[in-house]
């Protein structure tokens, strides 16, 4: 199955999707958005890295910001932060340029290393839509994070991509119905931008005891 156009998501969304659906549904299907600390420093630090019209060559590696890319079998669309092409045997030729090469993604990220694998979704995206437009296997990417200042290498294995093709599937669903999960609290929302619009502690289940003591505290006060 491939997908039309007109119906591609926006490959960032997977890293929301991972995150938390009602988030995704939110931010995709009910065009709802608010900044906070955490997306603003992410904005800043991609902003140093999606200057469409940096061009480099280093040696035998190409360095291209900013490079749309795209799957008809995912139905999604998006743009990789940086993308080397390393000069090697078992790579693709590039037009204009001599030799074959390897393309290598490099996704920026704020901060640190997560614990979850939400980053390691995106760039496996990221690689899956460059395989088909290059008719290529990538094998390897990199996350470069803002607070460590490092590159973590990243290994694209067929267990990662069958969870990016499985959950993309489901985000097309969920765009087709017009369907927004219901509020479901935990200790990631006091970080979401958008905790004001979704209201997440108002779909948390409190003991009427503990309710009742918080109003009364607020009384006597």
């Amino acid at each position: 199955m491939e997908y039309a156009e007109d119906d591609f998501l926006m490959l960032s969304g997977i890293q929301h999707y991972a995150f938390c659906k009602r988030q995704w549904a939110l931010i995709h299907l009910e065009q709802q958005w608010q900044e906070n600390v955490h997306t603003v420093a992410g904005q800043l630090l991609h902003k140093k890295a999606h200057d469409k019209f940096f061009y480099e060559k280093r040696r035998d590696t190409l360095i291209v910001r900013a490079l749309p890319v795209k799957s008809r079998e995912l139905g999604i669309s998006g743009e990789c932060d940086i993308v080397e092409f390393k000069r090697c045997e078992e790579g693709i030729s590039l037009h204009g340029h001599s030799g074959l090469y390897m393309p290598y993604p490099v996704e920026y990220k704020k901060g640190s290393p997560k614990q979850t694998d939400m980053d390691i979704l995106q760039l496996t995206a990221q690689a899956l839509c460059l395989e088909e437009m290059f008719s290529t296997d990538i094998p390897e990417g990199a996350l470069f994070y803002g607070e460590t200042r490092r590159r973590d290498t990243v290994l694209f294995s067929e267990e990662e991509k069958t969870r990016v093709r499985t959950m993309f599937a489901q985000m097309h669903d969920m765009f087709r119905r017009g369907h927004t999960p219901q509020v479901k609290w935990s200790k990631s929302c006091n970080a979401c931008s958008l905790k004001e619009i979704c209201l997440p502690r108002l779909g948390k289940v409190v003991p009427v005891e503990r309710y009742i003591a918080a109003h009364m505290q607020e009384e006597d006060g």
